[in-house]
């Protein structure tokens, strides 16, 4: 958890909005004040006179003084997210929340599986790597979505694959007929065929829709990684953000406070993790 007052909120403009995919969007947010956060961590997102909702920035942790969030339309608040123009005004509280210990991961091959709009909150640890990246021997990104119309960042794709260091694969589940696709079409997960790392002593980050993460960790495991050093981020079932309405309660801990970056040895054990 961070020092930062949890029920202060602070106004952001929305200067720019880009259009992922038909239902996802990201706001690029210039708050009245720097906003420092580690990636990983999330905030909650005020619309006003509408509601608030918790969401991880997309962008890195190492720029403070605007913020990306990347959101599907999913419910009530996020349709109204969806509705927003450059020039409306909302609220960010926090951040709040866990962190990816990047730092620990120094001179080693980092591994991130990013599903849907999982890829939200894995670009922001993505960029932050990236900005140190000589620190890591390497990064590899598996990146997936339904079709090829789902998949965000495609304006990115082609430049963050130009940089030495980092292998960034991407598939889709299927491919309508009418869209158009030269790259994998298969799970998320069939990816790892396609990579070569010694997955002993090195981390892997998954984010993504819960039956993509259940499916993802087993697959995860066969390859090789070790429990600890397989990071999920539970961010399904979070509201208050400061562990108040139980909403997010996985065993004996709240996503929220505990979470919502937790290693899969530290809940495998807790019933319906992955619901």
């Amino acid at each position: 958890m961070t020092d930062k007052n949890s029920y202060e909120v602070t106004a952001a403009e929305i200067y720019e909005i880009i259009e992922e995919s038909p239902t996802i969007r990201t706001l690029r947010l210039k708050p009245e004040k720097p906003i420092p956060f580690k990636t990983g961590q999330f905030v909650e997102l005020t619309i006003p006179n509408i509601g608030e909702g918790p969401f991880t920035p997309s962008s890195s942790h190492n720029i403070a003084d605007t913020m990306d969030i990347t959101i599907m339309k999913t419910g009530f608040v996020t349709e109204h997210v969806h509705k927003a123009k450059v020039g409306d005004r909302v609220g960010i509280r926090g951040p709040m929340g866990t962190h990816y210990p990047i730092d620990e991961w120094k001179g080693k091959d980092v591994l991130i599986m990013g599903g849907g709009v999982g890829m939200a909150p894995t670009r922001s640890l993505f960029l932050s790597l990236l900005d140190n990246i000589n620190d890591y021997k390497s990064i590899t990104f598996l990146a997936g979505a339904r079709t090829p119309a789902d998949m965000i960042y495609k304006q990115h794709i082609d430049g963050w694959r130009k940089i030495d260091k980092v292998n960034f694969l991407r598939s889709v589940d299927r491919v309508p007929e009418g869209e158009v696709w030269d790259e994998e079409v298969c799970l998320i997960t069939k990816l790892l065929d396609k990579i070569s790392i010694d997955p002993k002593g090195n981390p892997v980050v998954v984010c993504g829709p819960p039956v993509m993460m259940k499916f993802g960790t087993m697959d995860l495991l066969n390859y090789g990684y070790e429990e600890n050093n397989i990071y999920l981020s539970m961010e399904k079932k979070m509201y208050c953000g400061i562990g108040h309405c139980r909403h997010c309660v996985i065993g004996k801990y709240y996503a929220c406070k505990d979470g919502p970056v937790f290693t899969y040895d530290t809940i495998k054990n807790e019933e319906n993790i992955w619901e």
